[in-house]
């Protein structure tokens, strides 16, 4: 079986496909080509190389073709890709060894990659959240005057009007934006440290060949090698996980409001039942609270994988890989699917 994000049928309810192609296995495997190619032109840059040379190779190197099946036989050896896919590029590409890789480390090459796909990752995300803050005032315009009962514990309290319910759905989302921007900085940044994070092998070009990896790549330039530092990347998990239970908060208010016997609100196209045909079921509203319980819980294991032994970990590495394409998927679901219930409302409240 597989996740339930590209499952069969599973993914249709879970998958986002825009989500998806940014994380796919393919996608990885060309950002950590671009990590060799823009080294390999560092070391031009830097005259490690000569620079005619180190250009041919860059271009031989992003215009390659790895062997996918090999590379999943290296990495159930090795434990990481990067050792077979080097080796593959060497083999295919010739010429001096040194002009590929030598110098780095697998966890440059990584984490770089990841850099890569968090920034295309944000870009979809920072779409998909105005979106969703777009919907929400499209309601607001739409619906925001009405009268909806005010609800303490579940219990009735006194009359509201929907743009005081509708601002606990909102105002979280502008504000995810705005955290969005402010830890972009954080994630979007280069990895590179050499063999034990002090970028000894890269000595005394160091500084200069970073500053054109980050260039090239469009990625920040980091003071300090984050090899075993991971706090960004929990702190990024936390925001994901933030952003989907505040809209967990707007479905389980979606599927409470929709309740028969309190129809304060009205969704076209529910989820039908097999066995009762006169049932609606609020479909998404009820995977926004799946989805945010979900994300709620793997935020745990990004804590725990803060735990980098000494220079590098790979057990808590590894855990990374495991989770955090996860979250994201999620997220982006998500976000889509709270854009489609407001989509979907065709009245709320009374007016």
């Amino acid at each position: 079986m597989t996740g339930p994000f590209d499952h069969p049928f599973l993914g249709g309810l879970f998958g986002d496909r825009d989500a998806a192609q940014i994380w796919n296995p393919e996608r990885q495997i060309t950002h950590m080509l671009a990590f060799e190619a823009a080294y390999t032109r560092a070391l031009g840059r830097v005259g490690k190389l000569d620079a005619v040379t180190a250009e041919k190779t860059a271009q031989q190197i992003e215009t390659s073709e790895p062997d996918m099946f090999a590379l999943n036989s290296g990495t159930a050896s090795d434990g990481v890709v990067v050792p077979a896919l080097v080796a593959q590029l060497k083999g295919a590409i010739g010429g001096d060894p040194a002009s590929i890789h030598e110098g780095t480390t697998s966890q440059d090459v990584i984490d770089t990659a990841l850099a890569l796909t968090l920034r295309d990752f944000n870009d979809l995300l920072g779409v998909k959240l105005e979106e969703l803050c777009g919907a929400f005032d499209r309601l607001e315009v739409q619906f925001g005057t009405r009268t909806i009962i005010g609800r303490t514990r579940m219990q009735a309290a006194i009359p509201i009007t929907l743009a005081g319910r509708l601002s606990t759905w909102a105002y979280p989302v502008e504000r995810h934006r705005q955290r969005l921007a402010r830890l972009r900085p954080a994630v979007e940044r280069l990895q590179l440290g050499s063999a034990a994070g002090d970028r000894a092998a890269l000595a005394p070009h160091a500084d200069e060949i970073a500053r054109s990896m980050a260039d090239q790549l469009g990625l920040q330039n980091p003071e300090l090698v984050w090899h075993a530092i991971r706090d960004d990347l929990a702190d990024y998990a936390n925001l994901l996980s933030l952003m989907t239970g505040s809209l967990g908060k707007f479905g389980q208010d979606i599927c409470l409001m929709a309740q028969q016997g309190i129809d304060e609100v009205t969704l076209a196209g529910g989820g039908s039942s097999s066995a009762m045909p006169h049932k609606q079921n609020p479909i998404l509203a009820e995977l926004l609270v799946t989805l945010a319980r979900f994300n709620a819980t793997q935020v745990a294991g990004m804590h725990h994988a803060l735990v980098h032994e000494q220079e590098r970990s790979g057990s808590a590495w590894a855990l990374e890989w495991m989770i955090l394409p996860q979250m994201a998927q999620a997220t982006a679901r998500s976000l889509a699917a709270a854009t489609e219930i407001c989509g979907k409302i065709t009245s709320i409240g009374t007016a």
